[in-house]
């Protein structure tokens, strides 16, 4: 139900900035989007888990607060991470 180490380096690596990079919005957006669909995959065997749903629900709050500031200050960057991550399509 979490995303482990290697799963958080991984994406850490591809969205960075440069290598020391851990903080940026984009690593910070990824991050969420991961720990996001591992919940949904928990919610699918487990719909009554309401506790965790409210997590979920402020994560994408806070994923949607960074997208908007992307989007507002580097509209190139925003366009790009949405493509990668595939949020819309």
């Amino acid at each position: 139900m979490a995303v482990f180490g290697y799963q958080k380096a991984a994406v850490v690596k591809k969205f960075q900035r440069s290598t020391m990079d851990t903080g940026s919005s984009e690593v910070q957006v990824a991050l969420l989007t991961a720990r996001i669909k591992d919940l949904t995959e928990h919610f699918k065997a487990h719909k009554k888990d309401h506790h965790s749903r409210y997590g979920l629900v402020q994560m994408v709050n806070r994923r949607k607060k960074l997208l908007t500031y992307l989007r507002n200050n580097e509209p190139e960057k925003y366009t790009k991470l949405i493509a990668d991550l595939e949020l819309r399509k």
